[in-house]
């Protein structure tokens, strides 16, 4: 691992490349059968890299996708190709009744794995329902051990005991793997680096630590606070020897290590110092139905309009493969790369 490359230069106009036959390959070559899907933009966290504190202008009701209409899409696209979702939001808990999404998904053939990404505050009165629904992995966003720092991060009092009681009841509950999201933050716990680290060798948890990434509210954050995945496993290898291995099932671009005889891993997620573009295998959903190549940029294809027209989405996703960029263009200090967004939960992180 490097120390603070970044990546440089204005995102060219999109091109439309032929794509090659076989299911859900984009214009280089790229295998995409996973979907992330943003069921909401609302969020009860004002975490400071991803949500200005005052919020956001939310999305109108009648602008969200129906469970109906996702279940529509994701059985379309299920035969193109599609393998794999995770429901996202914003927070996806605080949409009513998430475990009726989840059945809905769960009956399409097509659909091997569905994940979720949360961050645990409303977890413990859901993880029972949700694992029964057929959610078979967690992501949980936490990004330090101390309630205070968690309160301060995520600028809800109160926040703490919520998440650590909602980890619990998903242990209880037998949701494994279960992985840890830690946005690494300079002055905010980078000195934490190493006691996450330490849980793997006691308890089967995956701690990925992520470099925090450039959108228009956050950039003092994402420039004056950025810790390079360097850096990160500089600190992790002076409390051992650090080995590489495959990690847990999932679809991400984590590269992970593990401590000799631990029971859990440490990964990194490198989107500014490594760019892991090359292997991108995934699109997103966004709350209102549109069809996103990559997080960033202003590449989107609109799915409700037609959809809701009665109109087949296959020939707008074979366009969106087509126009799937090659990597995305982030710099950091700017949001020139981010495609206009102001903050992460606009698109589902």
């Amino acid at each position: 691992m490097g120390s603070g490359l970044v990546q440089l230069g204005a995102p060219p106009a999109p091109t439309e490349r032929p794509i090659p036959d076989g299911p859900m390959a984009d214009g280089f070559g790229r295998r995409v059968e996973y979907l992330r899907i943003s069921v909401t933009d609302k969020c009860n966290l004002r975490c400071v890299y991803c949500m200005p504190e005052e919020g956001l202008p939310w999305l109108r009701r009648e602008e969200i996708l129906s469970y109906e209409e996702i279940e529509r899409i994701v059985r379309e696209m299920g035969e193109m190709g599609l393998r794999r979702v995770r429901i996202t939001g914003g927070e996806p808990l605080v949409r009513r009744d998430l475990p009726a999404l989840v059945r809905r998904l769960r009956r399409i053939p097509a659909i091997e794995d569905i994940s979720l990404s949360t961050n645990a505050v409303l977890l413990a009165g859901h993880a029972d329902d949700l694992r029964r629904a057929g959610i078979d992995r967690l992501n949980v966003s936490l990004d330090s051990l101390r309630p205070e720092r968690i309160d301060a991060i995520s600028r809800r009092p109160g926040s703490a005991a919520r998440i650590f009681a909602g980890l619990e009841a998903a242990e209880r509950v037998g949701f494994a793997p279960i992985k840890l999201n830690c946005v690494v933050m300079r002055g905010r716990n980078e000195d934490e680096v190493e006691d996450f680290a330490r849980i793997t060798l006691e308890r089967p948890w995956h701690v990925r630590f992520i470099e925090v990434m450039p959108t228009g509210d956050n950039l003092p954050v994402s420039d004056g606070e950025y810790v390079p995945a360097g850096e990160v496993l500089d600190r992790i290898r002076a409390i051992g020897e650090l080995r590489p291995v495959r990690g847990p099932m999932g679809n991400g671009p984590a590269t992970y290590f593990a401590f000799p005889g631990a029971v859990g891993t440490v990964g990194v997620i490198t989107p500014m110092s490594h760019n892991y573009c090359d292997r991108c295998n995934r699109m997103r959903l966004t709350a209102n139905g549109q069809l996103r190549p990559c997080l960033f940029g202003d590449l989107q294809t609109d799915l409700r309009g037609p959809l809701r027209r009665g109109e087949p989405i296959s020939p707008l996703v074979k366009r969106t493969l087509r126009i799937k960029p090659e990597r995305h263009h982030l710099v950091r200090g700017s949001a020139a790369g981010s495609g206009g967004l102001r903050a992460l939960s606009e698109v589902g992180g």
